[in-house]
């Protein structure tokens, strides 16, 4: 793989895939930008909390950064810029998040499946802010919610009648603490149910991840 010249600018629309209605992002990334760069700027374009392994699959190999107990990737990811793919128009490849194992059959099974599509490639501009989101809809999941089914179908369960009945149960019960942490739960869901992204809080991250800062954006979910 070679670099290109000059840096271009991909527009690349990510789809979290098996769910409907559709969640989606459209980005705008420097082509200079690294494998380990795209990583977090979908982990904060999306609303994950980067939590658990993740790998891209991408001309038929995985790359992706390397973490304690996941795949032993035979490329840092640090260096690799994704200038040298040399993606095409229309081209697409996979990033899957929540990964697990199977110690019998030794394979990795996703929960999230993200479909990345490069809908165009820009020329680059001076002094223009990137990473960004142009465009984007559908919240994102919450961690550990069983899956694009797990999610769909505690989603369609969910309803305001049902959260203020819980929410009314809650109030009554002495345990503080408990309540707390299913309140907490229940706004969760109530997000989930507005179904609005937020794509000026994912704009603010990624100008924070862009500007160095990765500590104050990640770790701590807020559904976008």
């Amino acid at each position: 793989m070679s670099n290109y010249s000059e840096p271009v600018i991909y527009q690349l629309k990510v789809v979290l895939l098996g769910i409907s209605p559709m969640i989606w992002r459209r980005l705008l990334v420097k082509s200079d930008s690294t494998i380990e760069d795209l990583h977090y700027i979908l982990q904060i374009a999306m609303g994950w909390e980067d939590i658990h392994l993740h790998y891209f699959t991408i001309h038929g190999q995985q790359y992706g950064v390397s973490q304690l107990g996941g795949i032993d990737f035979h490329t840092n990811a640090s260096l690799i810029k994704l200038s040298q793919f040399r993606f095409q128009k229309k081209e697409k490849f996979l990033y899957e998040y929540d990964l697990s194992t199977s110690p019998a059959l030794g394979v990795w099974r996703h929960w999230w499946q993200h479909q990345i599509r490069v809908e165009a490639i820009l020329p680059h501009e001076q002094n223009q802010t990137l990473p960004i989101c142009i465009s984007g809809k559908g919240i994102c999941p919450p961690e550990n919610c069983g899956g694009a089914w797990g999610f769909m179908k505690a989603r369609d369960e969910f309803s305001v009648h049902k959260f203020l009945e819980l929410l009314s149960s809650l109030l009554e019960d002495k345990n503080i603490e408990i309540d707390r942490e299913e309140i907490a739960q229940l706004q969760t869901w109530l997000k989930v149910y507005q179904n609005k992204f937020d794509r000026q809080l994912v704009n603010k991250r990624l100008k924070q991840y862009s500007q160095g800062d990765k500590e104050s954006i990640l770790f701590k979910q807020e559904i976008l």
